[in-house]
């Protein structure tokens, strides 16, 4: 199974960006999720989606700002960031868990499979 994330970019404050993340060698992930690491930070959970039923979760701090969607057809998640600020500058990255669980995990050592991570900068 591979990930590959892509999308990042420099942006201002206030710009929008789409991150893509595509799944290559299987089509049986239960789960996907988003995940960022900003300079001297721990990565932390962004948000992630039940891939079958398409139901997302977010953490606080992105919440009405982000929003995950899949294509089905692509085997992509995607992430859409609107309202970017200065603090949402991580590099951001994509993951799956390797096994069924009963809802979305958010935690790190939940998931198994990650991407290579694309950065995202928001300058003031």
């Amino acid at each position: 199974v591979q990930l590959q994330a892509s999308g990042g970019g420099l942006v201002q404050a206030g710009d929008s960006l789409r991150l893509s993340c595509a799944a290559s060698g299987t089509t049986g992930l239960f789960h996907r999720g988003w995940f960022r690491q900003a300079p001297g930070k721990e990565r932390e959970f962004v948000g992630g989606m039940w891939w079958g039923t398409g139901s997302t979760i977010y953490t606080d701090s992105v919440k009405g700002r982000f929003t995950i969607s899949r294509d089905n057809g692509k085997n992509t998640l995607y992430l859409q960031m609107n309202s970017l600020k200065p603090e949402d500058t991580a590099v951001y990255y994509c993951a799956a868990p390797n096994h069924y669980t009963s809802s979305i995990p958010t935690k790190n050592d939940e998931y198994y499979y990650w991407g290579q991570g694309t950065l995202v900068t928001v300058s003031s």
